[in-house]
């Protein structure tokens, strides 16, 4: 088999030292050494594809590469215990689509360790409207949940709520029963929002305050922050006491100016988010709850668009310019 051919989307670096993506075919050979050998059905556009399509040296530093960070399908080969040919199964995070071959490919080769079978009530596709961006957002409400902030604590507020992430955590807030307020700088994705089951939609301006005040009106019971930055600062100095903000997102900077004050007065939590390197056992955890007792009704009109290999140059540059809404499939 390995004398196969494939689809797959790779970029070159030319001799100008600028980098190109193509379609092009390749052999099962070129793929990365690994446990499992997987056919690829649905990946997802994510902003960091779109950063390792470009060449930034945080994410992608080897060449020729195959982004993709997320992938669904079916096992096809395995050394690996517990995963047999035909199960059906996803991976996101680790090193897939960063400096490993990622999902914009019909086959990837991974580690065992990577891979893990779909929950009962998931199929490939619907596991890559979350993608790595429903376990970000999965992450961050359990981390709400893990402070005690229910949803009759208040009112949690979602940054870059029209991105994949903020989609996704609007409308499974929504699901159990949180007040939402969701922020976009996006008029066109308000009534999307709306849809998703925001209570209030709130323009970029009313969450980013970069005064010297050390601590702002009380106002958020949690957050779930995509941006970073001041406006990752703002949230932290507007939380109600003992609430909690999670942030997963540096889209505003990487830089955070604070005091000490909405730590030692208020008793604010602040949450990391790491979806990369997250724990099998809470993945597992997570998942199980995407695929039932997490999972929004408005799961598929998250899915905005589906593209196949040939259109991603075009939708790689639109993430990146920050002119999608909700998720974009890859269709292999």
């Amino acid at each position: 088999m390995n004398n196969q051919r494939f689809r797959c989307y790779l970029v070159t670096q030319q001799g100008d030292k600028q980098l190109h993506g193509q379609v092009v075919e390749r052999m099962l050979d070129d793929l990365p050494l690994g446990d499992v050998l997987v056919r690829v059905e649905y990946s997802g556009l994510n902003y960091k594809d779109a950063l390792s399509a470009s060449g930034h040296p945080g994410v992608t530093r080897r060449w020729p590469h195959v982004p993709g960070i997320d992938a669904a399908g079916s096992i096809v080969e395995s050394q690996a215990p517990k995963l047999l040919p035909g199960r059906k199964v996803l991976v996101t995070g680790y090193d897939l689509g960063q400096n490993t071959w990622g999902g914009y490919a019909e086959y990837i080769r991974v580690p065992g360790d990577w891979v893990l079978p779909l929950p009962d009530g998931l199929s490939a596709r619907d596991a890559m409207i979350y993608g790595t961006a429903g376990l970000t957002a999965a992450l961050c409400l359990d981390a709400l949940e893990k402070h005690n902030i229910a949803p009759d604590a208040g009112e949690v507020v979602v940054t870059g709520a029209s991105g994949g992430v903020g989609s996704l955590a609007v409308a499974m807030l929504a699901r159990l029963g949180y007040k939402v307020a969701a922020v976009s700088g996006k008029p066109q994705a308000h009534q999307f929002l709306r849809e998703l089951g925001a209570s209030s939609i709130l323009g970029r301006e009313e969450v980013y305050e970069a005064g010297p005040k050390p601590l702002l009106a009380e106002r958020w019971a949690g957050a779930v922050d995509t941006v970073g930055g001041t406006t990752l600062a703002t949230l932290v100095r507007s939380a109600r006491y003992r609430s909690c903000v999670t942030a997963c997102g540096l889209v505003g900077g990487d830089a955070l100016s604070l005091s000490v004050y909405p730590f030692i007065l208020r008793g604010v939590t602040l949450v990391g988010i790491d979806s990369v390197e997250c724990p099998r056992a809470l993945r597992e955890r997570l998942w199980s709850k995407l695929a039932e007792s997490w999972r929004p009704a408005q799961l598929e009109a998250i899915a905005r668009e589906e593209i196949g290999l040939d259109e991603l140059s075009d939708a790689l540059e639109r993430i990146k310019r920050g002119e999608t809404i909700g998720r974009v499939l890859v269709k292999l």
